[in-house]
């Protein structure tokens, strides 16, 4: 179903120093490609000089690579293993080849000094590539520092390719969501803003759509039984106009991401909360950020790009209360209550990381939109426990001086009853009461975060490296203080 990020090709290319024997650097590179096995294409030439760089770059171009990993077989040529990456327009790693394969004489190759010699050349000519944590190694290690490039390499393109749609402006008190799109520029993310009332017209020429009984059997069967279901032709009209639209609409990108208003004009004028069908796209890989969030809809993105699966978007909404702590957690999760929190939102996660989803209505909206009898304009949220497991709690914002910066934290959604309403669980993050302090209210973030259902944080960490994040905050271990944490707590 996750259609909506691109697919990887990746390319090898072996450099080789001039008074080293090339052939050491290519009998390496055919191990890896033996060792990786299928998906990885093998440029023939053997880069030594300036000429060869140029060369390589265009063969590996011509074979449909968008994704690099240049090999240090023997120490390498500084100046045209350098030069790659500036002709090579993707992603780019460098890994060097550790000894082990022959003998220190003749087969020795030196690459654990030449990576250092990469790593400053780079610098020097003002390069960004990724460069793992174990960067020389044999070709086992080497296929396995690859395979974990994937996923990085997957966001990085994601991200070149990417528009996010907007339809707002956002809910009036509500700056929480606002931040300047400068970034999102300078990542070379595409942005279209538009009114509520596009969205409104293009909802309105939907009417009658002949695809709409299709899309309502398939939310039947997703739903099965539930009172709400006459609201259910209104939510397939609406899907069929986000989906025309980011169609008509990508331009010359390949992949989009959506950030849209849903209160409180939304239910009086389209006639129902978009929250299912929010939940419907992010599920297939196209995130619907609520509340016109765009560096929300950024971050899901890019969590899509680096997991391959669904998503959601939480609020980090509210205190578990000790009287749940005590009679559900304590004793059978290795958590303290401060530790403990509800992610919550209207409901927009999808159905599949739901425990019982249903239809349901906002009952916040309700209080106001329709205070008496039953909800109408209100209805349109799937609701449910969230799925215990592990997650990542993550998110890449803009400053308003326009500078990025971004926070990790792995944690779990514990298996414990929520006794609450909207798509929303029980996380616990170690830590978490330290790290809401010092990096949630300290470096000023907005109350939404992007939840990645597994633990992704290695992964995340390398995209945000690579896109020049200098801010990256996680949860910190007691033994690993803050910096504006009192020491003397």
């Amino acid at each position: 179903m996750i259609s909506n990020i691109p697919e990887v090709k990746l390319g090898i290319i072996a450099v080789s120093r001039g008074c080293f024997p090339a052939s050491l650097s290519e009998r390496r590179r055919a191990a890896i490609q033996a060792a990786y096995s299928a998906g990885l294409y093998e440029c023939p030439v053997t880069v030594t000089t300036e000429l060869d760089a140029r060369k390589a770059v265009d063969d590996v171009k011509a074979n449909g690579v968008n994704a690099l990993v240049v090999f240090l077989g023997n120490f390498g040529p500084e100046t045209p293993e350098t030069m790659i990456a500036d002709w090579f327009d993707g992603p780019i790693m460098y890994v060097g080849a550790a000894e082990g394969d022959g003998d220190l004489f003749d087969g020795r190759g030196d690459a654990y000094c030449g990576m250092l010699n990469c790593s400053y050349n780079l610098g020097l000519r003002g390069r960004t590539a990724y460069i793992p944590e174990l960067p020389v190694g044999d070709a086992k290690d080497l296929t396995e520092r690859m395979r974990e490039f994937l996923p990085i390499a997957t966001a990085i393109l994601g991200l070149k390719g990417l528009k996010i749609i907007t339809f707002g402006p956002r809910p009036d008190d509500f700056l929480a969501c606002n931040a300047p799109i400068k970034a999102l520029y300078d990542l070379g993310v595409a942005v279209e803003e538009n009114s509520e009332l596009d969205l409104l017209a293009a909802y309105k020429r939907h009417k009658d759509d002949p695809r709409i009984p299709a899309v309502m059997e398939e939310m039947k069967a997703e739903l099965g039984e539930n009172k709400f279901a006459g609201v259910l032709p209104r939510l397939a009209q609406y899907e069929l106009t986000l989906l025309d639209w980011a169609e008509q609409h990508k331009g010359s990108r390949q992949f989009v991401a959506f950030a849209n208003k849903c209160w409180p004009a939304f239910e009086t004028e389209f006639g129902f909360v978009p929250c299912y069908v929010n939940s419907r796209l992010t599920g297939r890989g196209i995130p619907v950020s609520c509340e016109v969030d765009i560096y929300g809809a950024l971050s899901e993105y890019i969590g899509v790009c680096v997991s391959g699966q669904a998503v959601t978007l939480l609020d980090i909404n509210n205190t578990v209360p000790a009287a749940a702590y005590d009679a559900e957690i304590k004793g059978k999760y290795d958590c303290r209550l401060t530790e403990t929190f509800m992610g919550f939102h209207c409901g927009n996660t999808c159905a599949s990381l739901l425990k019982k989803p249903k239809m349901g209505y906002q009952l916040i909206m309700k209080r106001d939109l329709e205070p008496d009898g039953e909800p109408d304009i209100t209805r349109g949220t799937l609701e449910g426990d969230i799925k215990a497991g592990d997650i990542t709690f993550f998110r890449l914002q803009s400053a308003a001086d326009t500078t990025l910066h971004a926070y990790i934290a792995h944690g779990s959604v514990l298996d414990v009853p929520t006794h609450s309403f909207g798509s929303i669980g029980v996380f616990a993050i170690p830590e978490m009461d330290r790290f809401y302090r010092h990096v949630l209210l300290q470096k000023r973030y907005p109350h939404h975060g992007a939840v990645a259902f597994g633990h992704y944080g290695k992964a995340l960490f390398e995209v945000f490296k690579y896109l020049g994040v200098a801010d990256i905050a996680y949860n910190q271990p007691k033994s690993l203080p803050y910096p504006t944490e009192n020491p003397f707590c």
